[in-house]
């Protein structure tokens, strides 16, 4: 290679051994055009190249499966729907983590538009969005520029879309100070025999284009995101895409129409690399081939060349193939709703992506080395000792005892992960639909499946701080706590989807972290029968710009979702009357390490992760839902971030009551962080079986503290922060 070919080919991100590989495939220089087509094929983003190895470990099937991963989301069987329909429920959570941290408005809302269409894509109506968002530390000269641009750009696209936004979670931390998190979830239902998948088949079937024109936008995004962050991180800029949520609402309806038509072979989104991903998974999958031509492909912008058509990210775009003679048919449906419509190419049986352009061919590249042959690392992982003495998690120790267990309540109550999240939810519309029976205020979020007594229940749920502490226990309790929050409800926990967000998998270290959770996702997924239906990985979530932190901790963060048979018995966490018993099912606080008191009240992250007890956890859960679906109990809430204490108050501030305990509190009791525990409350006189009696609802405090103090404290971080 000369020396500007060798620079060209690393500004694509890839290495010499990676160009060697092309030169083999191709056995020729490829041009630019292929180049860049390669270049985004074998990026981290869209071929998954340092993963795919361990995410084979993790289970992915049970009776309820209809789809696993491998194609836009998953599809689980959820029963029975009006008319005697078979329903089912599509789900996916993806990441647009470097986006949003360029230009956090536009990063997060092209987020949310992207996961819309990964779900209607395949047949389904959309009806709730979630979202799992990482921050760094609130006095990070960006970090409140950034939470108001990522809170307003999903709630500003979810809004105009149509689709409620239910539930989430959002946390803060310094290690996000350089790289934040924006992980959205999208939950669609679809009639079972109305599922459409990407694979391209029937040679000679049409192929168009159908949505928004291409831009500029968006090339090189999944480079982009492939890749560490430096001191260049504004200039990257113009690889955020840019979105439009009325239109995307559009296709949403029009894409809906035409798939109650018979006319659709196969359909894909166009995401990260737009045209070039969307073809070549749909070719690959359908073991075909594709010619398209460039010259039809609709540009909003002068002079595109077929490199910038290709890997353009524009937004609100979709890719399909037709049935031979359907394409007038389809043309006017996306007439009507003012979309653009265009044959650009057909199936082939080639096995090859072959583009012209202006009479030529300016692109002829074998499927093979693109997709499944698309260099797959095995990369070194640091030892379980190696990477505790890298990590430098001190030994928990000896613990001095909480001399005001009330005022350190307080203080819990106002911290940044436990603080009201008011602010952020008034700005989403999560009632549009009319079906939200629950928010993930309470445990989980509830959907009623809509013209049925029925609902789906969805959470998000991870804790870092644990997974860093021990990869391992903390990829097993981002599963179970998702778990524990679906039964808290009332709904059966079925099926998961993740994001799993780590920062350069070339560093041992890192790869140590990406191994550990896995193999606790796995676990976890085994022991509550609780497969993993889709996913997204997005790594080098990493920082060297100035100000910023290094290595995010590692985040894998979970989506749950579960069935709740009948929206009547739904559980919520506010205590409801008067004398009720409060029950505590599980044991007593034993766990500091690493809880939320520890850092925020001793100042120290230290200690080992809890351990979770997949098998109670398993049968508390099924106990919970018994007791929920009985009328057995009036109140649950399952014990988290902050323990024992921080649920009570929490139970009380939703109910507005306080409660009496029956024994005094000490520090790890008050807020120990053991897992698969819940609180649930009962009428006097009945009993809960393998729960122990700690108290009554009722009064006007917590551990002798005023409720009115202790809302004030819970209210007052994102309203002061945002007012300074």
């Amino acid at each position: 290679m000369s020396e500007i070919t060798s620079q060209i080919v690393a500004d694509h991100g890839l290495n010499e051994e990676e160009y060697a590989r092309i030169l083999h495939a191709m056995g020729r220089e490829p041009n630019l055009v292929e180049l860049g087509i390669f270049s985004v094929m074998w990026s981290e983003h869209c071929s998954y190249k340092s993963s795919r190895i361990h995410l084979k470990k993790l289970p992915t099937s049970a009776p309820w499966v209809i789809c696993g991963p491998g194609e836009n989301a998953g599809v689980i069987d959820i029963g029975d729907g009006p008319n005697g329909t078979k329903l089912a429920a599509i789900f996916k959570m993806e990441s647009h983590n470097h986006p949003s941290y360029i230009e956090p408005y536009q990063g997060a809302a092209t987020g949310v538009g992207g996961i819309l269409r990964d779900v209607f894509t395949m047949g389904a109506r959309p009806v709730a969005n979630m979202n799992a968002l990482r921050f760094g530390r609130p006095d990070h000269p960006k970090m409140k520029h950034l939470v108001q641009g990522v809170v307003a750009g999903i709630g500003g696209y979810g809004n105009c879309v149509g689709v409620p936004t239910v539930g989430g979670e959002t946390n803060f931390h310094p290690a996000y100070d350089g790289n934040i998190l924006v992980n959205a979830m999208t939950v669609g239902i679809a009639d079972q025999d109305k599922i459409f998948y990407s694979a391209a088949t029937g040679v000679g079937n049409p192929i168009v284009y159908v949505g928004s024109k291409t831009g500029r936008d968006g090339i090189h995004g999944a480079t982009m995101a492939s890749a560490d962050f430096g001191e260049d991180t504004e200039e990257k800029r113009p690889t955020v895409q840019v979105g439009d949520p009325f239109t995307e609402k559009l296709l949403i309806e029009a894409c809906l129409e035409l798939m109650a038509s018979d006319a659709i072979v196969a359909i894909q989104d166009m995401g990260a690399a737009g045209l070039t991903s969307s073809s070549v998974e749909m070719a690959t999958n359908g073991k075909a081939g594709i010619i398209l031509d460039m010259d039809k492909v609709p540009c909003r912008e002068e002079g595109m060349t077929p490199y910038e058509m290709m890997l353009s990210e524009s937004q609100e775009r979709m890719l399909m193939v037709l049935k031979p003679g359907r394409e007038e048919f389809a043309k006017a449906i996306f007439d009507k709703w003012e979309l653009d419509f265009a044959v650009i190419g057909e199936v082939t049986d080639t096995g090859h992506m072959v583009l012209t352009w202006k009479g030529e061919v300016v692109c002829d590249i074998p499927l093979g080395p693109l997709a499944e042959d698309a260099p797959l690392y095995d990369r070194p992982a640091a030892s379980k000792e190696d990477y505790k003495a890298w990590a430098k998690v001190k030994p928990l120790g000896d613990i001095t005892q909480s001399t005001d267990v009330g005022a350190d309540l307080l203080k819990l109550m106002a911290c940044p992960d436990l603080a009201s999240r008011a602010w952020i939810w008034q700005q989403y519309d999560s009632q549009v639909g009319g079906d939200t029976a629950q928010l993930s205020g309470g445990d989980a979020a509830v959907v009623r499946i809509h013209g049925t007594h029925r609902a789906l229940a969805m959470s998000t749920d991870c804790t870092p701080r644990y997974c860093y502490a021990n990869p391992f226990e903390g990829g097993k309790q981002a599963v179970a706590e998702t778990y524990r929050n679906i039964s808290a409800v009332g709904a059966t926990p079925l099926a998961i989807t993740n994001c799993l967000n780590f920062a350069n998998p070339q560093r041992p270290e890192i790869m140590a972290q990406i191994v550990g959770c896995l193999e606790g996702m796995a676990d976890a997924c085994r022991a509550l029968d609780y497969p993993i239906v889709s996913g997204n990985v997005s790594l080098y979530n990493e920082s060297k710009a100035t100000g910023g932190g290094s290595a995010i901790l590692p985040t894998p963060a979970i989506g749950g979702v579960g069935v709740l048979d009948d929206v009547g018995t739904m559980a919520t966490i506010g205590f409801k009357a008067e004398g009720d018993v409060i029950w505590l099912l599980g044991d007593e606080g034993t766990h500091l390490g690493q809880s939320l008191w520890l850092r925020e009240i001793a100042g120290r992250e230290d200690g080992d992760a809890p351990v979770v007890d997949l098998v109670q956890e398993r049968q508390r859960g099924e106990q919970v839902r018994q007791l929920i679906a009985s009328g057995t109990v009036n109140a649950v809430h399952d014990i988290s971030d902050g323990g024992l204490l921080v649920a009570l108050t929490e139970m009380a501030l939703a109910g507005k009551k306080g409660c009496t305990l029956s024994d005094a509190l000490n520090t790890v009791q008050a807020f120990g962080e053991d897992q698969g525990r819940y609180v649930l409350t009962a009428a006097p006189g009945v009993v809960v079986p393998n729960a122990v009696a700690i108290g009554t609802v009722g009064g006007t405090k917590v551990f002798e503290v005023e409720l009115a103090d202790l809302r004030a404290a819970h209210d007052s971080f994102f309203k002061e922060w945002m007012e300074q």
